[in-house]
């Protein structure tokens, strides 16, 4: 595992930007790609060996690219290569326990010897981000980078390497040897930082505790409490990933590197479509860029587009996780955004604002529960027995009352949060003279509330270092 949350607030990252910041620039690139291995080593020491040598496959594959860019059928294979070793890689550590286990299931005459391999933290966002250098490269969108230290640099930068946001080569193309470094930026990462650790430890641990207890009785709770720990679910998958996607933008900007948001308040979509535009926005760009509109994307007719997204959204699914409940998660949404398409956009075009918000909703808290219910936390057993107490064993038990009281605060804040709401206000005071008072002594009161939290909290997942 990497360092803990408080060694890595209180150690590694003051040390870090200490040192960065008396270094020269020419040689920024070169310290915080050190700076890089250590953090990404210090849990998984075997496994940078791994990340270095796809930094030196995608480096050496973008200079013979560049070398036969006017050769399109040698600069091709080179590209193909690349994706064929990244995902190679991928697929070898992700997924072979998944298809051992699957084809055994098939066909058990065959008595396949399953391999448990452990994951490498990150490798689903670092995989993705070195092909999209490749690609682009190869299409003329991004400029070659010559300088290996600082290829490495981008591959490797811990902000945002174990749990992305997926940031595309040709989006810090230009930051990586030419960004100017200054105090407002640093201020407004520091801020932006902050927000997303309070997030994440204020708001996603406590959402994933209060899921957590009514899930284990659900069977006794009664379909109220069941309905309360599903929404807790989805809070917590919200602001767990989008608090460390704060987080990761945050400390891009101390660095004096801009990666672009990656969430944009989800939960106030009034269709799916909508949803997937404003949730994980980098997977949904890169599946967009490299896949979709590669097979074709709506451009060969009726039949190819409802081909191509199945493909997209069984590929989302998978990228998600080894287990077949993630690979119907994603089958789920695609059907849905295909149906939407098709139809149900007219419909609610037509229909009152807050009919697409419920419908929203509803279809997204089903989505969470395929999501939940992985080969580890039940399966499809879980699922379907979860499902059904949404809709059965009475409205709630005493115990579960209780609990969903003793909640009810934070979740209500929780839901207000996970809209625009707060920022809204906040924006509206933001030009005061005397503003930057109040960002100064709400960043020091949150970090303060957040390091207590983390020192008397045991219950610290971040949901996204499994993919």
């Amino acid at each position: 595992m990497v360092f803990s949350s408080l060694a890595f607030l209180f150690m590694y990252l003051p040390v870090v930007l200490i040192i960065y910041y008396v270094t020269p620039k020419k040689f920024r690139n070169a310290f915080l790609f050190i700076a890089n291995l250590f953090f990404y080593g210090w849990g998984e020491p075997v496994f940078v060996l791994l990340m270095l040598f796809s930094t030196v496959v995608d480096y050496t594959h973008g200079i013979f690219i560049e070398k036969y860019r006017n050769n399109k059928r040698v600069a091709k294979r080179f590209v193909i290569s690349s994706v064929i070793i990244n995902l190679g890689l991928l697929g070898f550590f992700k997924y072979t326990g998944f298809i051992g286990n699957t084809l055994n299931v098939i066909l058990p005459f065959l008595n396949i010897p399953v391999l448990k391999l452990p994951l490498p933290i990150g490798i689903s966002f670092y995989t993705f981000q070195t092909m999209s250098y490749s690609i682009d490269v190869y299409r003329g969108d991004s400029p070659i980078q010559k300088n290996i230290i600082s290829f490495g640099t981008y591959v490797s930068l811990f902000p945002q390497l174990i749990a992305g946001p997926i940031v595309r080569y040709k989006d810090v193309a230009y930051q990586l040897n030419n960004r100017r470094e200054n105090f407002g930026d640093f201020t407004h990462g520091v801020k932006l930082f902050c927000v997303g650790l309070a997030k994440k430890v204020l708001i996603a641990n406590q959402m994933g505790l209060l899921w957590d207890t009514l899930r284990e009785g659900y069977n006794e709770n009664g379909a109220l409490a069941s309905w309360v720990g599903i929404i807790a679910y989805s809070l917590q998958i919200y602001f767990d990933f989008s608090g460390y996607s704060d987080m990761a933008r945050g400390l891009g900007n101390m660095f004096g590197f801009y990666f672009l948001k990656n969430f944009d308040y989800p939960y106030i979509s009034k269709s799916i479509t909508e949803f997937w535009r404003r949730w994980h926005i980098s997977l949904g760009t890169w599946f967009r860029e490299y896949v979709y509109i590669p097979l074709g994307g709506n451009r060969k007719g009726k039949t190819r587009t409802i081909i191509n997204l199945m493909i997209v959204w069984f590929l989302t699914g998978l990228w998600h996780g080894a287990s077949w409940n993630f690979v119907l998660w994603g089958l789920y949404f695609g059907i849905i955004l295909i149906l939407e398409k098709l139809f149900i956009l007219k419909l609610l075009e037509k229909a009152p604002a807050f009919i697409g918000h419920i419908y929203s909703i509803i279809i997204i808290i089903f989505g969470w529960g395929i999501f939940y219910f992985s080969d580890d936390c039940g399966g499809m057993n879980g699922f379907l027995g979860f499902m059904s107490s949404l809709f059965s064993g009475g409205i709630i038990s005493g115990s579960a009352l209780n609990t969903v009281i003793s909640y009810l605060p934070l979740l209500i804040v929780s839901i207000i949060a996970a809209t625009p709401l707060f920022f809204k206000v906040y924006k509206r005071f933001a030009g005061s003279n005397h503003m930057w008072l109040f960002d100064t002594a709400a960043t020091v009161i949150v970090l303060i509330i957040c390091t207590a939290s983390l020192c008397n909290q045991s219950y610290n997942p971040f949901l996204y270092f499994r993919f």
